[in-house]
This record gives structure tokens, C-alpha cells and sequence, in this order.
């Protein structure tokens, strides 16, 4: 059994009160100080949340070590090359810590509202990812696309990272995974039971092996809401009343189904669980009490769960 990853959620909700800057510096430094992997924001647009980049921009001022990165961006709403050059930057800023996430979404509503339509989306997707690719690599770029055309621009400053910071590609469809492998070097799974990902990842390992690619190459990362806490009633109202804040009134009845709750050996078992299905790194998402759960996490939960997949 490879050795397991554990990345921790940013605290990125937020309400009309002013931002708790000194919950994110004080979760920022902590986990740096940790054995964290890395920090994650998310994109949801509509939710009452902090903009991802500028979230993560803001932690890569307070961390030294700690990796940053995005599950997923919606890069289909925004300007390729306006995109390539925020992220360049801010890999540059971190001193090269930036992993880049990237997905469609499945919200066609809110594409009227950033100018676009959902029509050809897909296209414009993946007309995107190609094209910011190419601003990282190449000194000078012409493109002559579908839904942007310009001739010898260039990009600078390019990514720290080179060629580029990694691309992981979120998305459960099996055209979303077989994307992941054929243009990005790793996948990120999401709102999803632990038994529906397991099925996902028994696709992208056909499809690494359809492609030749060293699977030991290739992150499969998992998103994990999670509330340690003894008092499990509790738990599971505070994961129901944060999903439907963040995902819409609809989604609070889905927040049990795909979120680790309970005390902290429940906790161990079923992150336990989510690693044997075949994640090689876990996005843990706390919904409330952050600083409590980070120490509890990293100090009584994370080490038995490693020691329990490194003696199988």
C-alpha cells in the first residue's frame, strides 16, 4: 500500500458579517506547521463563499511549505488567458506549491450570468485547458480558436513549476475520467459515496492501462467532508445544515451519504475505507469547529489511518 496523502480544506464559507481573517491565518499556519499535504479551496459559484484564487493567494502569504490548490476551478467562465496569467502568478508567489484543479461543473444556469452560454461548453472547456497550456510552454502564442483568436501574445511571467503546475481534472461521467488521463496527471473525486468511487477509480485505472501510463504517476485524489464528533446527531446536523448553505436547499439529505462523521474511530474506519477504494490522496473538509478538527485530524485520526494502510 503507497503512502496516503491528506490535504485539509480551507475555511471558505463565509455570511454577510465580516470575513474571520484571523480563523484563516491562525488554519493557515497550523496546517502548514502539520504533516498537511496541502491547502484546498473549491468553486461554487452562487454559494456564500470566498473566490477560490483569491483565497488561496491570501494563504500562500501565510504558508512556507504546504501545498495550494483548487478542486475544482470552473475554467469554462473565465478568460483563458486572463486565467493563465492569475495562476502563473500565483504559482510564481508561492514559490511553485500551486496544484491546479480544474472541472466543467454540472450548473448550466449560471453560465448567463458570466456573459456566456451553456451551449458548446465542453468545447470552450477543453479550447481552454489546450490554450493555457500553450501560453505556459511557448514564448509567443497565435491561436485562432472557436471562442478566442489573437496573434503573437505572450504569457509572463510563465509558471515556477515547469513545464506547468500539475492539472487535475475533477468530474465523475466516464468521458470525465477518461479526460483526466489523456490531458491531466491526476483526478479528483467529489460529492460521492465511497462506493461510487470506487467504481471511478476501476475506470481510470482501465483507462491508464489503455494509454500506457504508470498509474504511479497519476493522482486519484477524493474530496471528504468530515465531522469528528462523538455526538453523532449533532454531526450530521451540522453536515446537513452547511450542504444545503453551500450546495442549495435540496442537498442536505446527500450530506450523510458522502461525508465522514461520527467519533473518531467511526472516523478512522470509514477514512479507512475511502483509501482501500483507491484515493492516494484525501481533501478532508471540515464544516465547522476548524481549528479543533485540524488538531484532531492530524494528531488522533490521520496517523492511525496511515498506520493502518501502510501494514496492508
Amino acid at each position: 500500500m503507497p503512502n496516503i496523502e491528506f490535504g485539509i480544506a480551507l475555511p471558505q464559507a463565509c455570511t454577510n458579517a465580516p470575513v474571520d481573517r484571523d480563523l484563516l491565518k491562525q488554519f493557515c499556519r497550523k496546517a502548514d506547521e502539520l504533516t498537511f499535504h496541502s491547502l484546498w479551496v473549491q468553486e461554487v459559484i452562487g454559494a456564500s463563499q470566498l473566490e477560490a484564487v483569491s483565497l488561496l493567494t491570501y494563504a500562500s502569504a501565510l504558508t512556507q511549505k504546504i501545498r495550494l490548490g483548487s478542486a475544482v476551478l470552473l475554467t469554462a467562465l473565465r478568460v483563458p488567458f486572463q486565467l493563465a496569467k492569475v495562476l502563473s502568478s500565483l504559482d510564481q508567489l508561492s514559490g511553485g506549491r500551486l496544484i491546479i484543479g480544474v472541472g466543467l461543473g454540472s450548473d448550466t444556469g449560471i453560465y448567463p450570468a458570466f456573459g456566456l452560454s451553456p451551449e458548446r461548453r465542453l468545447r470552450r472547456f477543453l479550447e481552454g485547458i489546450a490554450l493555457i497550456k500553450r501560453l505556459w510552454t511557448e514564448e509567443q502564442v497565435t491561436h485562432a480558436g472557436e471562442f478566442s483568436q489573437f496573434e503573437n501574445k505572450s504569457c509572463k511571467p510563465k509558471p515556477l513549476q515547469k513545464p506547468y503546475p500539475p492539472i487535475w481534472f475533477g468530474g465523475s461521467h466516464p468521458n470525465a475520467l477518461r479526460r483526466a488521463v489523456e490531458l491531466g496527471t491526476g483526478w479528483i473525486g467529489g460529492r460521492t459515496p465511497t462506493d461510487r468511487f470506487k467504481s471511478h477509480v476501476a475506470i481510470l485505472r482501465q483507462v491508464l492501462a489503455e494509454k500506457g501510463r504508470d498509474p504511479a504517476s497519476f493522482m486519484i485524489g477524493k474530496r471528504v467532508f468530515v465531522a469528528v464528533d462523538a455526538n453523532k446527531r449533532r454531526a450530521e446536523q451540522s453536515l446537513q445544515e452547511w450542504f444545503a448553505n453551500v450546495y442549495g436547499s435540496g442537498s442536505g439529505g446527500t450530506a450523510t451519504s458522502v461525508s465522514v462523521y461520527g467519533n473518531q474511530q467511526e472516523c478512522i474506519d470509514k477514512i479507512g475505507e475511502i483509501v482501500q477504494a483507491g484515493a492516494k490522496l484525501l481533501i478532508l473538509n471540515p464544516i465547522a469547529d476548524h481549528i479543533e478538527q485540524l488538531d484532531c485530524l492530524a494528531h488522533d485520526v490521520l496517523p492511525k489511518v496511515s498506520s493502518s494502510a501502510t501494514s496492508q
